[in-house]
Parts: structure tokens; sequence; C-alpha cells
């Protein structure tokens, strides 16, 4: 292998190496107070970032959907500076935090990003948005039902149907 075909294979695992990092790196591990340029260096592009808005912070938001459970989002100050990290789908927010008939799709979206899948049902004529989500080591569904009109109409929760692993011999 020639000299520069080497630096070539180098860089390539280099920049393997460097996407593996931030791939594996944990949103809970930022820090309030680190700025925004250190966040994109350990964790990478976010999956989605939202402008600051009426009362709202700059936001940047990491989803692990549609296989992960989880949905993590870092909200900035005017500086630039992450003020709180915080794991989205929580039983515990839930009911704190969807406003029923008063949501829209962009706040369903800048709080929990893009859903896992989007279901219908021949009983609602809208769409049913749905998130997976752990509560400890049982997985769960949140469900947003969301009209034609773009407004959030209501929300529930379900277990997630899970295949149970069977161990070779075990039967």
């Amino acid at each position: 292998m020639s000299a520069r075909a080497a630096r070539v294979v180098l860089a390539a695992v280099a920049a393997l190496a460097l996407s593996a990092c931030a791939l594996f790196a944990d949103p809970s591990r930022i820090a309030p107070g680190t700025p925004e340029a250190q966040v994109l260096a350990t964790l990478g592009r976010p999956t989605a970032q939202y402008p600051a808005a009426a009362g709202q912070p700059a936001r940047l938001q990491y989803s692990y959907q549609p296989s992960g459970q989880r949905v993590f989002n870092l909200d900035l100050d005017a500086q630039g500076r992450v003020t709180q990290v915080e794991q989205a789908l929580d039983e515990g927010h839930f009911a704190r935090r969807i406003q029923t008939d008063r949501w829209t799709r962009a706040d369903v979206l800048r709080e929990y990003g893009a859903p896992a899948r989007i279901e219908a049902v021949h009983n609602f004529k809208g769409q049913i948005w749905v998130w997976r989500y752990a509560m400890g080591p049982v997985w769960r569904l949140l469900y947003i039902d969301i009209d034609p009109e773009g407004v959030v109409r209501g929300w529930s929760l379900g277990d997630e149907n899970v295949a149970d692993q069977i161990e070779p011999g075990s039967r």
C-alpha cells in the first residue's frame, strides 16, 4: 500500500471513530452551561433544531426514534449555552406538558420530535402519532391524536407488544 493510500485509510478510520463517538455519546451527560459548539462537537448534529420562540428557548433535539426509546431536549439561552437537558419521553411529564385542544403539530414536534410511526383508526379522522419509550424494564407507547387541522385532540399510553425471547432448549 502506498503512503498516500495509507493516509486515506487512516483518515477514513479516524472519521468513523469520531462518528461512532458522537453516535454513542449520551446527551444526559451534557452539563448546564456547556456552549452549543461543544454540544455539537460531542453529540454531532441534532435530529432537530428549533429557534427561540415567544417564551421558549432555542432547542437542540436528539431523538433515538423510531427504534430507540428516548428523546433528549437541550435548551439554550440567548448566549447559546445549555440551560437544561431533559429526556422528554417520561410519563411524569406527559400530563403536565401535553395540552389537548391547544397544542399543534409544531408543539408536539418541538417537545417529542418526529414520531416512531403514524397510525390511523376508523373512529378518528386525524392521525395518531406514536413514540416508543421505556418505563423501567417495560416498553411503552405514547399516542397523540392530531386532527386534520393539526390540533392535538387527545393522548394516551399503552404497552408495546414485544415478542418474548425463547431460549434454545427451553421448551
